[in-house]
């Protein structure tokens, strides 16, 4: 080649010999071809290396050894705070948080702990890379992906000298305190595997305000509640429900709660409508409902999810989530979706007023299917 246009001086003529005795092509740190590199594109390198404090003071060292081996206790002492925490606090006591409030217990002592877990992990290794492993700059020439020989038949020797270089061998309390911290950090992992995910909902959702207050005796009276309409708290006359219509119902008294109130509400929640008599096909279903009006909970069975679509065509209830469809003329069991049973039915009648009242509360878990396991 003597003489050719180039393509990135916009076809200026280059001689061959200007720069080296060959074509010369800089790939990512590779030099391709036979020629020299040229002049303009020399590396500059890095400047003077600057030593850290403890590179050149071993009292420096020292504080920084004691630093990093006292983030990996921190670490420790958050594991075992975990494991305690997960035994020994009661699942239903709270504690006052100022700026938060009253919050379950039990969760926050396993968040914290978690936290205290992670942190320390974490920081301590971020002070030991920045103050006590090597962070000396090095250049190193692009080579083919199998290293020589002579460059493999040192890497275990290389990693030895690793090992040292990274004070693990002289620093005695960051080996033994990293390897506590990693070691007992999957303690909160295999725990829950083996003592389960958590205390058991027990009657959480088999529970709601229908049933009534509790009693001191920990019994519900299941006393008859007026169906309440959502949200203007204004009780239900049979009359005013027609064909086709769709209410959505709380149970009375449920806003006179002081607390918990969305709680309550979330599980109580209901869907109240009316069919052709003649349309519904089950007879438990007509003998819980009243002249063709049925109430359903509003919770799908897939996971949580309020259905709130309803077909008149069809009497299909749709959840809007991931398209679990409940056939309210067959006890709402599920025809087509990943929800595994169907909605709960809430049994009502009128009381002498006309209006709607539940005969009683729910007969199983409103929610997802698991949940329904809860007090095995």
């Amino acid at each position: 080649m003597n003489e050719q246009d180039s393509p990135t001086t916009g076809g200026e003529v280059t001689p061959t010999g200007e720069f080296g005795s060959g074509a010369v092509r800089l790939d990512q740190g590779h030099v391709v071809g036979d020629g020299g590199i040229p002049e303009r594109f020399e590396n500059p390198g890095f400047g003077p290396h600057i030593h850290r404090g403890t590179d050149l003071d071993e009292v420096a060292a020292k504080r920084a050894e004691r630093i990093v081996g006292g983030l990996f206790l921190l670490s420790i002492v958050g594991t075992l705070a975990f494991v305690v925490a997960y035994f020994a606090i009661d699942k239903h006591s709270t504690v006052f948080i100022p700026g938060i409030g009253q919050t379950n217990a039990l969760h926050t002592a396993l968040g914290l702990s978690m936290a205290a877990t992670l942190l320390g992990i974490g920081l301590g290794a971020v002070q030991w890379a920045k103050t006590l492993m090597p962070d000396e700059e090095e250049v190193e020439m692009r080579h083919p992906m199998r290293s020589a020989d002579e460059d493999r038949s040192k890497f275990v020797e290389i990693l030895g000298d690793g090992a040292e270089s990274a004070h693990l061998t002289r620093r005695p309390l960051i080996k033994y305190t990293l390897g506590g911290a990693l070691g007992l950090f999957a303690v909160p992992v295999v725990l829950p595997l083996i003592g389960g995910l958590g205390p058991l909902p027990e009657d959480d959702l088999s529970v709601s305000f229908w049933n009534g207050h509790k009693e001191e005796d920990g019994s519900y009276p299941n006393k008859p509640m007026r169906l309440m309409r959502d949200p203007q708290n204004t009780p239900i006359k049979a009359s005013d429900v027609t064909i086709g219509s769709v209410f959505h119902v709380m149970p009375e008294g449920l806003l006179d709660l002081e607390h918990h109130i969305l709680e309550e509400k979330a599980k109580a929640a209901v869907l109240l409508m009316r069919l052709d008599p003649d349309d519904i096909k089950s007879q438990k279903e007509k003998d819980w409902g009243h002249q063709g009006i049925v109430a359903y909970s509003k919770i799908c069975t897939h996971v949580g999810c309020p259905v709130g679509l309803y077909e008149q065509q069809t009497h299909h209830l749709l959840c809007p989530c991931h398209q679990s469809t409940f056939d309210v003329t067959q006890d709402c069991k599920v025809i087509f979706g990943p929800a595994k049973r169907p909605l709960p039915q809430l049994p009502i009648t009128v009381d002498d007023e006309g209006y709607l009242i539940s005969k009683g509360p729910f007969k199983e878990a409103v929610g997802p299917s698991f949940w329904e396991r809860g007090s095995a």
